[in-house]
């Protein structure tokens, strides 16, 4: 049993809030009704993060915030075999030049706000712009659901932005690499590694299709990435995320490494934790469980074959 296992929002909520440590002038969360504020201040560049439709029909051309260019999560992804991976730099420069995306132009992310998991796509985004260098950003709590749902105006078509030059070099001060989590799981360093998956995922009773197996990385505990949402899928703020983190014991200082299967539930709560908790030297894991396992590392919680043959059927059933 993992000390992460019995979150919930009211009894954080009781706790004392620390002292928010992340300054953002921009966001880094807003709401339809905060963004439509400070948009004529501010100029910020909205990019559109979600993916055609099924019939591979753009959904940013049949209606979208008034000026936003379209950005498919998929640009900021890596290959099917290891979605995780981190975009290289060279690929990632060029789409946000294309985009427009500057370092200091403020920037709104905008998901669907379809569930709690969709928001990983915007954290996702969110963690590698701010990785670029980019100082200003801000996602749009609740996303284009919440966007119709205020009954704000939409635009159709296409927008071409204007192309920029900005110059893309990762930051490693939220990223860790397999090196890193390795060291850890050796004990040649400390930090606590956070696996942000359902208690399935973790216990090795699931596993991603591009895992190589089930389990979790040795050592680690979790908290899944849904007890950041109270109010479907709309996170909570800043003063309600400091309080699950502790709660949680998740800002007692040390270093946390964030992770799941590929870097999306793990987005989560790295953006929870970091920019909303203002928790300190937290760090995303970008190719998670899926890159871990393929590469053949010692895992945890690795189902035995009575348990597989077990989960098998249970998954026919």
């Amino acid at each position: 049993m993992t000390r992460f296992t019995a979150i919930t929002l009211a009894g954080a909520l009781a706790l004392p809030l620390p002292a928010f440590a992340q300054a953002n002038d921009f966001g880094p969360l807003l709401t339809p009704a905060e963004f439509t504020e400070v948009q004529s201040e501010v100029s910020p560049l909205v990019i559109d993060i979600r993916s055609p439709d099924s019939d591979g029909n753009s959904v940013h051309a049949a209606g979208h915030i008034p000026g936003a260019v379209s950005a498919p999560y998929a640009l900021f992804r890596g290959s099917a075999e290891s979605p995780g991976e981190v975009v290289p730099e060279e690929r990632l420069q060029e789409v946000l030049r294309d985009l427009g995306v500057t370092r200091d132009r403020p920037t709104l992310i905008v998901h669907q706000g379809s569930d709690v998991t969709d928001f990983g796509a915007a954290a996702r985004v969110y963690w590698t712009l701010k990785s670029s260098g980019v100082s200003q950003l801000a996602i749009l709590n609740g996303g284009m659901n919440a966007w119709t749902e205020a009954g704000l105006s939409l635009d159709e078509g296409e927008v071409t932005p204007e192309p920029s030059m900005i110059e893309v070099s990762y930051s490693d001060e939220w990223l860790a690499t397999r090196e890193e989590v390795l060291s850890i799981v050796n004990g040649e360093a400390e930090a606590t590694l956070v696996d942000a998956r359902p208690e399935s995922f973790w216990a090795g009773e699931q596993a991603h299709p591009a895992a190589a197996k089930p389990g979790t990385l040795p050592q680690s505990e979790y908290f899944t990435h849904s007890n950041w949402f109270s109010n479907g899928p709309v996170i909570v703020d800043a003063d309600a995320a400091r309080a699950l983190a502790s709660e949680g014991n998740l800002d007692d200082g040390a270093p946390i490494i964030s992770f799941c299967n590929t870097g999306h539930w793990a987005a989560t709560n790295w953006f929870a934790m970091s920019e909303l908790a203002g928790l300190e030297n937290v760090k995303l894991y970008p190719e998670s469980m899926v890159g871990w396992s393929n590469a053949g590392y010692e895992m945890a919680n690795v189902p035995g074959p009575v348990r597989r043959m077990w989960n098998q059927i249970k998954s026919v059933f």
